[in-house]
C-alpha cells in the first residue's frame, strides 16, 4: 500500500519517495514533498484563485519533462478546477487552481516540480492584479549588473506610482512585480508593462533590449513583459526550479538584493528563512495601483523626455 500524507483532513497517497528527481544533487521526490509541505503556508496565498501551469518531470530532470496546463486523469473531488474562456473563441480551457496545501502536495506528488501562475485570479479572470517585468539575461552577465537593472526597474515603478516587489527567480534573473487593483484588462496592462520596459531599455540600449526575437538581442539583457498577456504565467514564489542545484524562486526585500543571487536559495535556505521571517510579499495587495493612473504618470515622463 502506498504511503499516505494527511493534509488538512485530506489523504494523499504518495509514491516513489526515493526517486532522484535531481540526480546531480541526490534530491529525491520525498525531499521535494518535504519542501512543498514546509513552504505551503507562505506559498499557497500566491497560488490561491489562480489557474496553474505545471512543469512535470516524472522521471527526474535528467529526462524530458513537460508543461501541463490542463488536468488529465481523475482528480480528488477536493481539488478545485475551473473553466476559463478562450480569449478569441467561444470555447474554454480547464485548469487546476491551487487553493490549499493539500492541492499543492497532491500536484507535487505527480512530479510537478515547478508551479507557474496567471497574473489574474479566476474571480476576475480578464483583469490582472499583477504586473511583471522579467529581467532575463544571457549567460555570463555578472550578478552586479542584474542587481543594477532590478534597482532601475524598482525606481521607475516607484516614480510612476507602482509598488515594486522583488523575486529571485531561481534561474538566471530577477522578477520585478507590482500589485494592481484589477481595474484594467490584459491588453492595457500588457501595453503598460511594455512601455515601462521600453523606457528602461531606451536609457541603456547597449545593455538592455525588449526585442522579441533572440537573434536581435545579441548579448543584451532581455526585459520580458510577455508574462503580462492573457493566459501567460510567471513562476510562483517558493516554487522549485527544474535545474541542477534545486534552487527556489524566492521573494526578497529590496535591502536583500545586494547580497542575493538569482539562484542562491535552495530548500534548506528557504526552510531557515521562513522560520525566522515572514514572506516579503505577504501584504502586497494592500499596495495595489490603478493602471490608468500609472499610465498617466508614465506618459508624462515620456513627454518630458
Amino acid at each position: 500500500m502506498a504511503p499516505m500524507l494527511q493534509v488538512a483532513g485530506h489523504d494523499i497517497a504518495v509514491s516513489s519517495l526515493d526517486k532522484e528527481l535531481f540526480p546531480d544533487d541526490h534530491f529525491m521526490k520525498g525531499d521535494m514533498l518535504l519542501h512543498y509541505s514546509t513552504v505551503a503556508d507562505a506559498m499557497v496565498p500566491h497560488l490561491a484563485g489562480r489557474p496553474l501551469t505545471l512543469l512535470r518531470f516524472p522521471h527526474g530532470i535528467g529526462t524530458e519533462g513537460f508543461f501541463q496546463k490542463h488536468p488529465t486523469g481523475r482528480l480528488p473531488e477536493w481539488v478545485r478546477t475551473v473553466e476559463v474562456p478562450h480569449r478569441r473563441t467561444t470555447g474554454t480551457d480547464h485548469y487546476v487552481v491551487g487553493d490549499d496545501a493539500a492541492t499543492l502536495l497532491f500536484l507535487a506528488n505527480l512530479s510537478a516540480i515547478e508551479f507557474h501562475i496567471w497574473t489574474a485570479t479566476v474571480d476576475d479572470i480578464e483583469r490582472p492584479d499583477r504586473l511583471v517585468v522579467d529581467i532575463d539575461p544571457p549567460s555570463g552577465v555578472p550578478v552586479a549588473v542584474l542587481r543594477s537593472i532590478a534597482r532601475r526597474a524598482r525606481d521607475l515603478f516607484t516614480e510612476v506610482g507602482l509598488t515594486p516587489y522583488l523575486q529571485a527567480t531561481g534561474g538566471r534573473g530577477y522578477h520585478v512585480v507590482a500589485p494592481l487593483d484589477r481595474t484594467a484588462d490584459f491588453p492595457f496592462v500588457r501595453a503598460l508593462a511594455g512601455d515601462l520596459a521600453d523606457r528602461l531599455a531606451a536609457a541603456d540600449p547597449d545593455m538592455l533590449t525588449t526585442a522579441q526575437r533572440k537573434n536581435r538581442r545579441g548579448d543584451r539583457i532581455f526585459l520580458d513583459v510577455n508574462r503580462n498577456g492573457h493566459g501567460q504565467t510567471f513562476v510562483a514564489p517558493y516554487s522549485l526550479r527544474a535545474r541542477p542545484g534545486a534552487a527556489v524562486a524566492t521573494p526578497l526585500e529590496w535591502n536583500e538584493l545586494g547580497r542575493s543571487t538569482p539562484n542562491g536559495y535552495n530548500t534548506t535556505a528557504i526552510s531557515r528563512r521562513l522560520a525566522r521571517k515572514t514572506d516579503p510579499w505577504a501584504n502586497m495587495d494592500e499596495h495595489a495601483a490603478t493602471p490608468a493612473e500609472v499610465r498617466i504618470r508614465l506618459d508624462a515622463l515620456n513627454n518630458d523626455a
